[in-house]
């Protein structure tokens, strides 16, 4: 197989293992294999074009031509001449699909539905890195730029991915481009090999490749270790509805369409563990019990055995006047309608727009979309709640203990849909479930004892350090733990309660904050929650507190005999005390905020001790860790300059003035004066005197008359240390060096300067200083083993004849 031959293989190959990356983002995982394909015919293109041979870019532009073709016939057929041929109809009809994939895109959780849209986007950008791999390695034998294009290839599914299996697809796109790499520069490794070879091979010795094509290989082995360790300690780029730019609808039609979101829950944590707990928003209610300020964003109602999601809904515009009466909710519970005004950050944008629950009406400005079944509100065309501020009006409803154990069964359809539980959870979730309500006699009284249970009998302990965690077993780990926080609670008992029947979801958003002197309430990062809502006829979602510490425990859920209802939902309670609200809590209905945020808990309904929990603040090893890591980050592409900036001072610095220091310090710095020489683009000749180097770098480097003067100084003072019998200083050897480097750096281009900087080539040292160590290790070595292991254990008969 010829080299170019090779080369064409290793670019599609390396592009193909960087679009792997990917494949999470869209379900189903078929388009790959016909970007595959038509990647080949691409790639096999430019193989023929070059063979011919063609210009260079002609042999790009024959590629760029068949690949357009290509798209045409796949994706606009039909608007095309003769099927093939792309024309004005062809070109509206791709930009179109385009736009659509771009919506679909911000529309979408992940996994995405591979669309026709997100179909092109994905096979097109494909194709497009495609070309820009093969023409920078193949046409124009350069692949080390080629890196950059794989680059933005797996930083962009690296960018919307979730973080779980991200260093599997690193690994894979680091060894494409390793690939690539070895099958470009074997040649030239070679050549680097005869030119600045350290020793001569005897003649006894075999044929094999020079030390430093060996070196390329081990170099490439040790990358692929790196790219195997380094993405396990690499913060993730995780979205979510908590993060200051989370996710959600995107730019859309305005008139109705679907909306789904990403995952909140590992933004959730992140928001729960911050060092300084910022304030998020800002809100001043009438609700009589700030306990009972719940502030949601969205439900999670799909579990696919992994975790909990937001189901795809249908949306609408944002009702005029008051909302519809929640679901489920009957006239005979009392309820009272109360203002909150909330005012959020300027620096917390995110798409879905937290509301007490039930609301009964909204007044906000901007590209507000509805969604009615969970009776949330999603922002379109961009819109997000940044710098905003807007009015709720809630319903604070209050069914009694014998309204929910009374509720009659939900209808059919809502309850198949709410307590629907895949095939792959484990068994002893719903064995738990039963185990812990076995003397329930009714729904009502299971939740509450699977409650209970939670936050305060069954031993849990709340811990926001322990891992979100995936897979079907998580909720099995949690159980048998017993450690977690708000996700695992909410999870663990939303599961449980499908599997006993009672249609159940994961309400995320904000727990009650805490009350300020000026009547408001601050809402702060750390005050990010996830609670369970179970459904209960004639009294609708309800919400339950099984997470100890956080939170407060719902009155509802503390057997009473009040009897006390309202017919007319429209009006507020006759029984009520008073119509006037209050900044305080009720002691008797619920705990007051201000001894749960500063206690971190306190006395339930049932008189019962809630468990202690730990603080929410990041432990100062996990800082420093995350500090190292910041810090490899940057030193990484960093490593070759800084390498060079300390060589290049422990050369020309400090040293001894004495006759036997001499020649030391002279060698270092004719040392520096090459390798600066190098770094510019003049290669080392090895095979030259001293003085003719010198001539040379000041040819090859135009030099005026003071950096030449300079560079026969340090010459002269080299031929002393080879010639003389006893060498003796030379004073200002390391001013000359750098006039050397000023003037070489005057005579080139902006280009070869910042090459020279962050990627100078005298860093091929370090490979051949490690390939040298390594060889002799393996002596070492070598000479340590028995005698016996080196005979072999059978050999071939002599074929000569005695």
């Amino acid at each position: 197989m010829s080299g170019r031959v090779r080369l064409t293989l290793a670019a599609w190959l390396a592009t193909l293992l960087a679009a792997s990356a990917l494949l999470p983002l869209v379900e189903p995982a078929t388009w790959i294999i016909q970007a595959a394909f038509l990647l080949a015919v691409q790639a096999g293109v430019g193989a023929a074009a070059r063979r011919v041979p063609l210009a260079r870019p002609l042999t790009v532009a024959s590629q760029a031509l068949v690949t357009l073709l290509l798209v045409t016939v796949v994706f606009a057929r039909e608007q095309a001449l003769a099927g093939v041929l792309p024309g004005p109809d062809a070109f509206r009809f791709l930009a179109g699909l385009l736009e659509q994939g771009g919506e679909d895109v911000s529309r979408y959780a992940i996994p995405a539905p591979l669309t026709d849209g997100i179909r092109l986007m994905l096979i097109g950008g494909v194709l497009t890195i495609g070309l820009l791999v093969d023409t920078l390695a193949v046409t124009f034998r350069s692949a080390a730029p080629a890196g950059l294009p794989l680059l933005a290839l797996y930083s962009v599914a690296a960018g919307l991915s979730d973080g779980g299996s991200d260093w599997v697809w690193f690994l894979l796109a680091a060894a494409g481009y390793l690939m690539l790499l070895l099958a470009e520069g074997r040649d030239r490794l070679s050549a680097w090999g005869r030119v600045f070879s350290g020793t001569a091979r005897g003649p006894g010795e075999p044929a094999g490749p020079t030390a430093p094509v060996r070196t390329g290989r081990r170099i490439g082995v040790l990358a692929l270790g790196i790219a195997l360790v380094v993405p396990l300690g690499l913060p993730a780029m995780n979205g979510g509805l908590l993060d200051p730019a989370g996710a959600g609808v995107g730019p859309g039609a305005g008139r109705g369409g679907t909306i789904s979101a990403v995952n909140p829950l590992v933004s959730l944590r992140d928001s729960l563990n911050v060092d300084e707990d910022r304030q998020v928003m800002s809100v001043r209610t009438e609700i009589e019990n700030l306990s009972d300020l719940y502030l949601r964003i969205v439900s999670l109602d799909d579990f696919d055995g992994t975790t909990w999601k937001p189901s795809k809904r249908s949306i609408t515009t944002v009702p005029d006047g008051a909302f519809p009466t929640p679901a489920g909710l009957g006239p005979d519970v009392t309820r009272k309608e109360f203002a909150t005004t909330i005012s959020t950050a300027e620096w917390y944008g995110q798409d879905w727009l937290p509301m007490p629950y039930p609301p009964s009406g909204v007044d906000i400005r901007g590209n507000w979309r509805y969604e009615p079944i969970g009776m949330t509100l999603v922002g379109d065309h961009g819109q997000n709640t940044r710098g905003l501020t807007y009015s709720v009006r809630g319903l604070d409803v209050r069914p009694t203990a014998k309204q929910l154990a009374d509720a009659p069964a939900p209808p059919p359809a809502l309850r198949r849909e709410y307590t629907d539980l895949p095939d792959s959870l484990p068994s002893v979730v719903s064995r738990t479930a039963r185990e812990v309500t076995q003397d329930a006699k009714t729904p009502y009284d299971q939740a509450v004892k699977l409650q209970d249970w939670f936050a305060v009998t069954g031993g849990f302990e709340y811990d926001t350090q322990v891992d979100v965690g995936s897979g079907s077993r998580a909720i099995a780990r949690f159980l048998r733990d017993k450690q977690g926080f708000c996700v695992h609670f909410s999870f663990a008992m939303a599961s449980m309660a499908r599997s006993l029947g009672i249609p159940a979801r994961v309400a995320v958003g904000f727990a009650p904050g805490t009350p300020q002197s000026d009547g408001t309430v601050s809402v702060g990062l750390r005050d990010a929650h996830a609670w369970p809502e179970l459904y209960f006829e004639g009294v609708g979602w309800t919400r339950f507190e099984p997470t100890p510490t956080r939170g407060s425990i719902p009155a509802y859920t503390v057997p009473d005999t009040s009897d006390s209802q309202l017919p007319d939902p429209a009006r507020p309670s006759a029984q009520e005390s008073s119509s006037a609200p209050s900044a305080a809590p009720s002691q008797s209905e619920s705990c007051p905020v201000e001894q749960r945020k500063l206690d971190g808990g306190c006395p339930s309904e049932s008189a019962q001790a809630a468990l202690p929990g730990d603080g929410d603040g990041p432990k100062w090893y996990a800082l420093l860790v995350w500090a190292l890591a910041g810090l490899a980050v940057l030193a990484v592409p960093l490593a070759p300059l800084l390498w060079r900036l300390r060589t290049r001072a422990v050369r020309l610095g400090a040293h001894g003035r004495s006759d036997a220091d001499a020649a030391p310090h002279i060698l270092a710095v004719w040392d520096e004066l090459i390798d600066t020489a190098w770094d510019f683009g003049i290669l080392p000749d090895e095979s030259l005197t001293p003085r003719k180097a010198a001539a040379r770098i000041v040819r090859l480097g135009h030099l005026d008359e003071a950096a030449a003067a300079s560079v026969h100084r340090v010459a002269d003072a080299v031929e002393q240390v080879l010639y003389a019998p006893h060498p003796r200083p030379v004073a200002g050897l390391a001013e000359d060096v750098r006039r050397v480097i000023a003037g070489l750096r005057s005579t080139v281009g902006r280009g070869t300067r910042l090459r020279a900087l962050f990627a100078p080539r005298s860093t091929a040292r370090v490979s051949w200083a490690v390939s040298s160590w390594w060889a002799g290790v393996r002596a070492r070595a070598a000479a340590l083993r028995p005698a016996w292991l080196s005979r072999p254990a059978w050999r071939r008969p002599s074929r000569q004849q005695g």
